[in-house]
């Protein structure tokens, strides 16, 4: 009940409370004007409230290679993509060319860029992909992790 009234609380005074978040929208086909095509998007809020981020639901994606900040480029992305048409295969350009990049990422080391293909909302998805990623013999590294995506607000 203490939960409730403090989520109503938080509504009222128009804060968004901190366990909202927006479906990740894995498929590389799905329209996610408000995303770059480098980036995972998911489903943003329209309510109006004032937030400094906003985050997506928790999902598993399998790293598939680090790098230099900012140094993976598109071309690379693009063509990664091509290896997995059903997952969207991203990467990180936060801080990076301009300062219209607002999408981060957790529970990955913001010193270093990656590049990531989407693994599912669970475990079991995780490790099946992981399976497909190293039978391609492309990516030796590659690796589970579990992680959100991170919209912050100008």
């Amino acid at each position: 009940m203490k939960t409730f009234v403090i989520a109503i609380a938080l509504f009222a005074w128009g804060v968004a409370p901190a366990y909202a978040q927006g479906r990740v929208l894995p498929d590389p086909a799905a329209s996610c004007k408000a995303f770059k095509p480098h980036q995972l998007c998911f489903e943003t809020p329209n309510d109006g409230i004032a937030r400094a981020e906003y985050s997506s639901e928790p999902f598993y994606a399998v790293i598939l290679k680090t790098a230099a900040r900012c140094s993976i480029p598109e071309k690379e992305r693009l063509q990664t993509q091509g290896l997995f048409p059903g997952s969207k295969v991203f990467s990180t350009r936060f801080e990076c060319d301009d300062m219209e990049e607002f999408i981060r990422y957790t529970n990955v080391n913001d010193k270093f860029g990656f590049l990531a293909v989407h693994a599912g909302a669970t475990l079991n998805e995780a490790n099946k992909r992981l399976a497909e990623v190293k039978a391609t013999g492309r990516f030796p590294g590659a690796n589970i992790r579990r992680m959100q995506a991170v919209l912050v607000y100008p």
